[in-house]
């Protein structure tokens, strides 16, 4: 049992389960929250439960089991991203080879705009509320790839013209000057 803070305590362990259809036994992980106070301080009449219970195979300790089905969620929302921002939920063809092609280069594109995001918040020249840890790609496409600008023609050179008051042109150029 561990106290993370006032009226709540959280109980976690593990133990064998002897399945008949499965030859070996199953580890069921358990999480349970019991609180009694919540976090601004307002008491329970009744405690409140929570609790998770994770079946596994795995050869691992109850924290790490933990902590692993919570990762989980993370790497379904940069499917998400991938999927959804980037518009590869469906595949362009019926050939297989186009479409690995397709997801070679989608997933090159993410990779450079993930690192974009976090170029993007190593310094506050951002217009971003504070306490932002990544960013989404759909964001980082909307705010530093889609950036307003007109391609200006002088001199026999080619430019890059930004609003004045564009919000973004400072972590564009940051960011612009760190990829090359």
């Amino acid at each position: 049992m561990t106290v993370p803070r006032d009226g709540k305590k959280v109980y976690r362990g593990s133990y064998q389960k002897d399945i008949p259809e499965l030859e070996s036994p199953v580890k069921v992980v358990f999480d349970l929250k019991e609180t009694t106070i919540d976090k601004d301080g307002q008491l329970h009449l009744v405690p409140d439960l929570e609790l998770d219970l994770y079946w596994v195979n795995l050869n691992a300790a109850d924290d790490e089991v933990i902590e692993l089905y919570h990762k989980h969620g993370t790497c379904e929302q940069f499917h998400s991203e991938i999927k959804t921002d980037m518009d590869l939920e469906r595949l362009p063809s019926g050939d297989f080879n186009l479409n690995e092609l397709v997801l070679v280069i989608g997933m090159l594109v993410y990779n450079i705009l993930r690192f974009m995001g976090q170029l993007s918040l190593q310094k506050p020249d951002s217009p971003l509320k504070g306490g932002v840890q990544r960013r989404r790609v759909r964001t980082v496409m909307q705010n530093l790839i889609m950036i307003a600008s007109k391609l200006v023609s002088h001199a026999r050179q080619l430019y890059l013209k930004f609003g004045s008051e564009s919000p973004w042109f400072k972590t564009f150029r940051r960011v612009y000057r760190g990829c090359t």
